[in-house]
């Protein structure tokens, strides 16, 4: 397990589209809760030598300096490889010179700001809010302290949004210089304030078209497209959700996270009394090789270059071929086969997961 995400589920305020795990901040809560993350890491984790490092949310940086101080204590006792990636989640609003100071001191080599837009109409939709000299100017202090690697996230599909609302805002993200940007349409989920208020999604044509748009830019702006919705710059692929795509096993820690550990996925409790009270793990289950494979294929194939078929007979010594059904969805053009790996052809990225389906 060389790869950590941790959770922390406190937010200023909550955004309209937004069915993460998380609740309202609030100082006594959060400093219980972080107690118990230090429990549950301390219970999990047995000194393997750690490559990447996530804190994410929620808002971690919503929390107050002394919690702030709190939580790097508690992340101390991971043993970082040299050449580690750790990535902090900022919403803008937090971003100031003492925050950065303390994530530069603290080690955070990479950040990820939730910009989503700069267009008002969008920004009111999400109940965000972002201004670009504003970013702009909290970007360059985290290069002053020597954060150069800075991801930006990207939000389209907006009702009411048209295709040239969503190229003003590309050219907007790339004035930025950013190293990296994920790029998310907009998903009605359950229990959120927009699904609650009948929120229909735009039409699947003009989805399509800004997604295309998307990565016609970005790629003429010199940024590889490494994976479905994900973007960057020479060298700055995000190595710890690299790690999600290849299927490596990682550790997931705190309220609602995530894990795969010595072949077990397992989801972490949503109930925060129940967090509290150590009763970590909602779920765990030991996959068969056929689901482990499953997994390998389903995330795989979200990287543009697919998956290596060598390198999945290494691993399974199993030829992909004669477990799941290629040569069919090469002939009808759904994968492409060449240079050894198998991926999604192009054209038909945007109707992924009914390949992903046939798959499987």
């Amino acid at each position: 397990m060389n790869h950590v995400y941790i959770h922390i589920p406190f937010c200023k305020s909550i955004c309209s589209y937004c069915d993460f795990c998380k609740m309202f901040y609030d100082k006594n809560i959060a400093n219980t809760y972080l107690d118990n993350l230090k429990k549950e890491i301390e219970e999990y984790y047995e000194d393997e030598e750690i490559n990447t490092l996530y804190i994410g949310g929620g808002t971690p940086s919503s929390l107050d300096f002394d919690l702030l101080d709190k939580l790097f204590n508690i992340i101390k006792i991971f043993k970082l490889a040299d050449n580690y990636e750790f990535t902090f989640e900022c919403n803008p609003d937090d971003i100031n010179e003492f925050l950065v100071k303390k994530l530069a001191s603290n080690g955070i080599n990479r950040i990820s700001i939730g910009v989503e837009s700069f267009n008002k109409e969008k920004l009111k939709f999400m109940e965000r809010c972002a201004d670009f000299d504003d970013i702009r100017t909290k970007m360059n202090l985290l290069r002053y302290y020597g954060i150069n690697n800075i991801n930006l996230d990207l939000m389209y599909g907006i009702p009411g949004e048209t295709l040239e609302v969503l190229k003003k805002d590309v050219k907007l993200f790339l004035k930025l210089n950013p190293n990296h940007i994920s790029t998310y349409s907009l998903i009605i989920e359950d229990h959120t304030k927009i699904k609650i208020a009948n929120i229909q999604n735009i039409s699947e044509d003009l989805e399509v078209k800004m997604y295309e748009y998307i990565c016609k830019k970005l790629a003429s702006k010199g940024f590889n497209h490494y994976e479905v919705s994900n973007f960057a710059t020479k060298n700055y692929e995000s190595k710890h959700n690299l790690a999600y795509w290849n299927n490596e096993e990682y550790f997931g820690f705190g309220l609602g996270a995530s894990g795969y550990i010595n072949g077990f996925r397992y989801d972490n409790t949503r109930n925060i009394k129940e967090y509290t009270e150590g009763k970590y793990h909602a779920s765990e289950a030991l996959l068969s090789k056929r689901e482990v494979m499953e997994y390998e294929v389903m995330l795989g194939l979200r990287k543009m270059e697919g998956i290596n078929l060598q390198e999945f007979f290494d691993k399974y010594d199993v030829n992909m071929q004669e477990v799941f059904p290629i040569k069919p969805l090469v002939r009808n053009k759904d994968l492409i086969y060449k240079n050894g790996y198998i991926y999604i052809n192009p054209e038909k990225i945007y109707v992924m997961n009914e390949i992903l389906n046939k798959m499987i």
